[in-house]
Order: structure tokens, then C-alpha cells, then sequence
């Protein structure tokens, strides 16, 4: 499988796919800290990616949908940006909207 075929698979099969540098319990950079601390707050399960271990996903990911930085938030299927758009929308209250849309059985 290719990456982008394991790309659109992960975000195809997770409501919330984060692609992030680190974990979320152990982020490795502040973007992808920042990131999580906001999907945290949403208290919903969300799926990720350490782009870290995954070299393939972490060259191709840039060129799947035209963002070239990490962390990329995606929301049922679609990109929703990085670290701060995913702020603005936590601030806003958007955000959980957006993740209890998304994982509303």
C-alpha cells in the first residue's frame, strides 16, 4: 500500500485523524502539543499518525491535500488545517461541534 492509499484510508476510516509529530501523551513539538491539548478538550476519541516513525506518510501527506506543515487536523474525511485554525475553532466552540458531529453514532 502506498502512502497516500494509507493516507486516505486513516482518514476515511477515523472521524478525527490528527497527523502529528509525537503522540499525544508525548508530543514532540509545540504545534502538535497545542493541537492535541484542544482535541483533549473536546473529550472525544480522535485517531493520529507520528509522522516521526512514519516517514512515507510524513513526505506524501504535504501533497495530499496542499498543506505543507505539521500537525494536520482532519475531521470526517476533510482537512481541517493545523495548529491554528484547530485553535481558532476550540476557541470559537466550533471545534467540538465539528468532533461530536463527526462521532455521533
Amino acid at each position: 500500500m502506498s502512502a497516500i492509499e494509507k493516507i486516505k484510508k486513516q482518514v476515511s476510516e477515523n472521524p478525527v485523524m490528527l497527523y502529528m509529530k509525537g503522540t499525544p501523551d508525548m508530543p514532540m513539538c509545540g504545534f502538535s502539543s497545542r493541537t492535541v491539548d484542544a482535541l483533549k478538550k473536546c473529550e472525544k476519541e480522535f485517531a493520529y499518525c507520528n509522522v516521526i516513525l512514519d516517514q512515507e506518510v510524513m513526505q506524501d501527506l504535504p501533497n495530499f491535500k496542499d498543506w505543507p506543515t505539521f500537525p494536520q487536523l482532519y475531521i470526517k474525511g476533510e482537512l481541517v488545517g493545523g495548529c491554528d485554525i484547530t485553535l481558532e475553532l476550540f476557541e470559537s466552540g466550533e471545534l467540538k461541534k465539528m468532533i461530536d458531529d463527526a462521532t455521533a453514532k
